[in-house]
């Protein structure tokens, strides 16, 4: 049986099609790599989204002339399917010689198209480019774990370095070190991951070497954040988790997974990589 992934346009020649063609998207199934971590059930333990942004949106209106905006869009985790990251950017390419009547379509004609391919419904924003975007370096409600001085020498996902202490916490930890690399291409992914959680102190310079962990991993976005959920609800226990990774873009896009199993709104800031 041929692989599902290496069929994707993702590493392969494509041409610029910038005539409307929602048949361009390519869908992947999210079991194939939850089977991985032992989640098979119809339940997951978390609930979420996988919030993109696209940063270079644009199409026509009536008169043929372009229009240029930022698209958000929020697949939620219990949709059956990702889209493959390239598949997803040829498609919007082909919005950009297409004449829409109103950005009311374009938004319309998104989520439609989108819902199709995932397999349940997705949500789109459509942002004016004039409007602000915050962007933050550091959270305010946060500890950053990267100024530790610390040895590590293991690059491969070990969820085994995670180890936790006997006092009790609630807490934001979060580290601007998490890089794996494109289950197809190789190509590096970066990201800033944060971790909420309540329970057993999860001691600082483990967790920071297991986040480290991942450098030479590869997996795309989505199932590296529920690998890093999973991991630490396994090894760390806690009452209740959060944990979300803001990636910095490529080809214009960005993909930021969100994961909990006791917080229902996904208020991600938007760090300065991205």
């Amino acid at each position: 049986m041929s692989d599902p992934i290496q069929n994707s346009p993702l590493g392969k020649h494509s041409g610029y099609c910038q005539d409307y063609d929602p048949s361009l998207l390519f869908p992947i199934a999210r079991q194939l790599k939850r089977e991985e971590l032992g989640l098979t059930g119809k339940v997951m333990p978390f609930h979420g989204a996988d919030v993109w942004t696209a940063y270079e949106l644009s199409w026509l209106n009536n008169k043929g002339k372009p229009m240029v905006a930022i698209g958000e869009f929020a697949f939620p985790s219990d949709t059956p399917n990702i889209i493959e990251s390239k598949s997803f950017k040829l498609y919007l390419n082909s919005f950009n010689g297409t004449k829409f009547g109103t950005q009311v379509d374009v938004k319309y004609r998104l989520e439609q198209d989108l819902s199709k391919a995932s397999g349940g419904k997705v949500k789109v924003i459509i942002h004016p480019i004039e409007q602000t975007q915050t962007l933050v370096s550091d959270l305010e409600d946060g500890i950053c774990l990267d100024d530790q001085d610390i040895e590590i020498a293991d690059y491969e996902v070990n969820p085994q370095l995670l180890t936790t202490m006997d006092q009790q916490v609630d807490e934001c930890l979060y580290s601007h070190l998490l890089k794996s690399n494109c289950l197809v291409t190789g190509q590096p992914d970066w990201a800033t991951v944060v971790i909420r959680y309540r329970g057993k102190r999860i001691e600082r310079a483990a967790l920071l070497r297991y986040i480290v962990s991942f450098r030479n991993h590869n997996e795309f976005h989505e199932q590296c954040v529920e690998r890093i959920f999973t991991d630490i609800e396994k090894m760390c226990d806690p009452d209740v988790l959060t944990v979300y990774a803001r990636y910095v873009r490529r080809g214009g896009l960005d993909i930021n997974p969100y994961r909990s199993n006791f917080q229902s709104h996904y208020a991600m800031p938007r760090f300065v990589r991205q």
